[in-house]
């Protein structure tokens, strides 16, 4: 007889036995998070280097405001994606390591 699939109410308060889901979303949360924050800290540069800098006032070009934008939204949304992949993987990590 195959091995039967824990059901949700057993997921959601942990009681699941056997090894971690490969595919529990950890490695994209990671990858997304890391790509978004990347694309954030490369409109930053791009922004101080070749796109004029900016001032108390904004950025000084029209594609200066928009790396300030792609860079106001890609960081902290990037990071946060980042956090909670750095936080299941620790938690994924801690939970292999009681079994």
């Amino acid at each position: 007889m195959p091995a039967s699939r824990p059901n949700s109410d057993e997921v959601s308060a942990g009681r699941a036995k056997g090894p971690a889901q490969p595919d529990d979303g950890t490695y994209q949360l990671l990858q997304w998070g890391s790509s978004i924050l990347g694309t954030g800290l490369l409109a930053v540069v791009l922004l101080e280097t070749l796109l004029g800098g900016f001032s108390p006032i904004g950025a000084s070009t029209n594609t200066g405001w928009f790396a300030l934008i792609v860079a106001l939204m890609c960081i902290p949304f990037g990071g946060l994606l980042l956090t909670l992949g750095v936080a299941k993987w620790l938690r994924n990590r801690r939970l292999g390591r009681k079994r």
